[in-house]
């Protein structure tokens, strides 16, 4: 009897590790996701910390730096270094991809994105029942910051490329994290800063780019992290529906032309070989959404 205990006990143990392992690789692979919305226009990093579970925690981490410290550390330290690897390694093939194949791999990606609405509004209803007013909400947001964002390039001029306005991208690339549905790149697109800061990163610029980028977004993190956490401790409906609203138009821009942003998609010349991959990825694209949102039911 004693030996069957033990060996249930050294199974179990083995199963924990296990566990364990692949939630560290899965913490991984999101973050190497997530950083996807630092360099991608049109995405955002904080819907898709949202999307993949770990936006709420990562708030409150940044909100309250000291409470549960260490646990916290261990939780994002993989997080983190997904991020930096998605940033570094992502970086020249996205460059690439997107010059020779932008069409395909922007409908790819909005399929991934389309794939985790579900997974999304479930999440907006887990603390109340939805009402008529999130759903104007939900409706107005979609509108009102789709024509924002649609008409952006219109509104703002660019920057030159230094250490002080790598800052200001950081403290965007933070706002687009804790604001979900912004998309920073978009408005680094717009300001000047796109290209520079993607060549910095394919680079692994340290001292230039990621450094400042670095500072900014700290900063902009701890100073804007409690206001989001009251507003989702006070509205969750209303932010989540904010969140919905927002990821509608960004996923809509994504593949709509833009005259005024000069890395907006383009359908000049497209070729019917390209349609049918462009369905094809984006029908990959939503089982894969669809996946990773299952995925991380499985380790909540």
């Amino acid at each position: 009897m004693q030996v069957a205990d033990k060996t249930d006990k050294i199974i179990e143990y083995k199963e924990n590790i296990l566990t364990k392992k692949n939630d560290w690789l899965l913490r991984l692979i999101k973050g190497m996701i997530i950083a996807l919305g630092f360099i991608l226009p049109g995405i955002s990093g904080g819907v898709l910390a949202a999307i993949l579970g770990i936006y709420e925690r990562m708030l409150s981490f940044m909100a309250h730096l000291t409470r549960n410290f260490k646990e916290n550390i261990l939780f994002f330290l993989p997080v983190g270094i997904g991020g930096i690897l998605g940033i570094g390694l992502l970086s020249r093939p996205l460059e690439f991809l997107l010059e020779h194949y932008q069409v395909i791999v922007l409908w790819g990606f909005a399929g991934a994105i389309i794939g985790t609405f579900p997974s999304l509004i479930k999440e907006s209803t887990k603390k109340s029942q939805r009402d008529r007013l999130d759903i104007i909400w939900f409706v107005a947001t979609a509108i009102i910051g789709g024509l924002f964002l649609y008409f952006l390039p219109q509104l703002f001029g660019t920057l030159p490329a230094n250490f002080a306005s790598f800052i200001l991208a950081g403290a965007l690339i933070a706002l687009g994290v804790l604001v979900p549905g912004l998309s920073p790149s978009n408005l680094l697109l717009i300001l000047g800063l796109y290209s520079p800061m993607l060549n910095g990163f394919k680079s692994f610029d340290i001292t230039g780019v990621f450094l400042p980028i670095a500072i900014g977004g700290m900063a902009a993190m701890l100073i804007f992290s409690k206001t989001m956490e009251y507003l989702l401790e006070a509205q969750y409906s209303r932010v989540y529906h904010f969140i919905l609203g927002l990821v509608i138009a960004s996923t809509v821009l994504i593949l709509i032309p833009n005259q005024s942003a000069a890395e907006s998609i383009s359908y000049t010349d497209v070729t019917g070989i390209t349609i049918v991959l462009s369905v094809i990825f984006c029908l990959l694209g939503i089982f894969l959404g669809s996946w990773m949102s299952r995925l991380e039911e499985k380790y909540k």
